[in-house]
């Protein structure tokens, strides 16, 4: 069986972080592992109060699974600041990790910022050089480029951008995109753009979804999708999990997506169409 570490927060309402990244791989047929680089007290409604790790906590819990276990790929998530940036980024160089999948978590769905200001220069100078591929959001993409995207065509731009910086692989995720009848993810490869088309589901429950997207590409990555294969898997698995999110009925803000609704060998690809 394949491996694949994340490194990430914990979320104490179960549905991102740490928490859905270990479900995602369940799901997707791999062995999960984690490393915790910050607990969140965090629910449904929001984050309450966070609580970092010491970046040599996080170096040990890397060194504690990469010396015995291994990974075939890496996730990363919450990485809160740039003592956690620094390491994650020296020990991936060190471990010689080719398939990084690089979630770079900044802010919650609910406005709490998950991501020091002051990191986000590390984390481009860090960890985007080191990426095979890097899944922001709309805003995280901006923040990023400070690049403002009104459409697809600003989004490719900042793609271009951030590929600029090393990443190579960059998907923007469209969740945010101003186009009320499909969720269109963006991925750019260096030489071309392909796009995933997906209908938008209305429904508040999508909390933990960039967690659950980029992890289950990391475990297609590890299984030996290519990355076009990779993000179509995940877009349609990530689809499935939220047509059924609320069946959970989970807290009283954003719930969490369905994870084992994905359970299973084969994935619907065809909830998501592809556009070259």
């Amino acid at each position: 069986m394949k491996k694949v570490l994340t490194i990430a927060g914990s979320d104490s309402g179960g549905g991102a972080g740490i928490q859905a990244d270990l479900k995602t791989f369940s799901a997707r047929g791999v062995y999960g592992m984690s490393v915790i680089t910050a607990l969140t007290a965090q629910n449904t409604i929001g984050v309450q109060s966070i609580y970092e790790i010491n970046p040599s906590f996080v170096e040990k819990q890397i060194d504690s699974v990469m010396t015995d276990i291994g990974a075939d790929s890496w996730k990363t998530g919450m990485l809160t600041n740039t003592e956690i940036i620094q390491v994650v980024a020296d020990r991936a160089r060190k471990n010689n990790i080719k398939l990084l999948v690089v979630d770079p978590v900044m802010i919650a769905k609910s406005g709490d910022y998950l991501l020091k200001p002051a990191a986000i220069e590390a984390l481009i100078s860090e960890l985007i050089p080191l990426s095979y591929v890097i899944t922001p959001n709309y805003h995280e993409a901006q923040a990023l480029t400070n690049i403002k995207i009104e459409n697809l065509t600003g989004a490719r731009e900042v793609a271009e951008e951030i590929h600029n910086q090393g990443a190579q692989n960059v998907v923007i995720k469209g969740g945010h995109f101003p186009d009320n009848q499909n969720a269109i993810d963006l991925l750019y490869d260096g030489s071309n753009f392909t796009e995933f088309h997906a209908p938008r589901i209305n429904t508040k429950n999508t909390h933990g979804t960039g967690c659950t997207f980029a992890s289950a590409i990391a475990a297609e990555l590890a299984k030996g999708a290519d990355i076009k294969q990779a993000v179509h898997t995940a877009k349609a698995f990530l689809t499935a999990a939220i047509q059924k999110a609320d069946g959970l009925r989970v807290g009283k803000g954003h719930g969490p997506t369905n994870h084992s609704q994905g359970n299973i060998v084969e994935v619907d690809l065809s909830l998501v169409k592809i556009k070259s």
